[in-house]
């Protein structure tokens, strides 16, 4: 039995992330998520105005002249939700939680999907790989995944990113745009970032709360890790504390950032006090003026 806060939440997001789809965000998803799924077609000779980007380097050195690969799109696409379900989803201060965030985001990314007659499939991960979701159209398949996020009990507490790559690089073969929602307590994924880079579009979702940036002015305090259970006791009014303590949360955020970017990948910054629609919105915008 579904507790009635839980429904409730649900359902809230549900109808919230609905209309922004239909109002917000009409046409932005389809205009910058077009031709995600492309096969290839043939060949043939480069012709003046052509994107070099297409070019065929290999079969351009054989006959000694250019030659472009040309591709067929795909009537429909994959959006793969890749979740993090770990212990330190669960924190928030003021705005709610970030695992509430990360419902609210699969949501959004989920409707437009849908209605951009799309499929969306969903892994669950923290120090494993929890649950598979196989790729599916529908709104009551959207109403599962949040469902899912805020009723499904984890085994893992802790965080490993590369395994839900692995696994994702595993059963999709099919070209798909990969929206990694986390908060990024991890930093050993770059080489599995990269290898699912070569087949598919990444894009990452960094949910964090700057209430866990600082250390609150209580003197004594005791901060325990949602993942590890370790504790630590800090004097919340010393000032070296409080800097060495900011110094180290945005060492962590700018160390996320430095790896998306080695690996060629975007990063949606969303703090949980921010708007979903917002944000998402921005990034659709920016994505929409880079492909022009």
């Amino acid at each position: 039995m579904i507790p009635a806060h839980i429904i409730k939440k649900i359902k809230r997001i549900h109808i919230k992330s609905s209309r922004t789809v239909n109002s917000i965000m009409a046409g932005q998803y389809k205009s910058v998520f077009r031709g995600s799924g492309i096969e290839f077609e043939e060949v043939r000779e480069y012709c003046p105005g052509d994107d070099v980007k297409t070019l065929d380097w290999k079969v351009s050195a054989r006959f000694g002249k250019p030659f472009i690969k040309l591709y067929k799109e795909e009537r429909e696409s994959i959006v793969m939700l890749l979740i993090d379900m770990s212990s330190s989803l669960k924190f928030g201060t003021f705005s709610g939680s970030k695992l509430e965030r990360a419902a609210e985001v699969a949501s959004v990314l989920a409707f437009n999907a849908i209605k951009n007659n799309d499929k969306v499939g969903v892994i669950f991960f923290t120090d494993r790989v929890e649950k598979y979701i196989p790729p599916k159209k529908g709104t009551s398949h959207i109403w599962r995944v949040i469902k899912e996020i805020f009723t499904f009990s984890p085994e893992g507490k802790t965080t490993n990113i590369s395994n839900a790559l692995d696994y994702m690089a595993k059963i999709s073969k099919k070209r798909s745009f990969v929206f990694i929602l986390s908060d990024f307590l991890d930093d050993n994924y770059l080489k599995s970032l990269r290898i699912v880079r070569q087949r598919h579009e990444i894009i990452g979702v960094m949910i964090y709360d700057k209430g866990a940036n600082s250390l609150p002015l209580k003197g004594i305090i005791t901060l325990s890790d949602f993942e590890t259970s370790k504790e630590i006791v800090l004097d919340g009014f010393n000032k070296k504390n409080q800097e060495d303590f900011t110094s180290i949360k945005e060492a962590d955020h700018k160390k996320t950032l430095n790896i998306f970017s080695k690996a060629k990948s975007d990063v949606i910054e969303l703090e949980t006090s921010e708007s979903v629609s917002d944000t998402l919105s921005q990034y659709f915008r920016f994505r929409e003026r880079r492909l022009r």
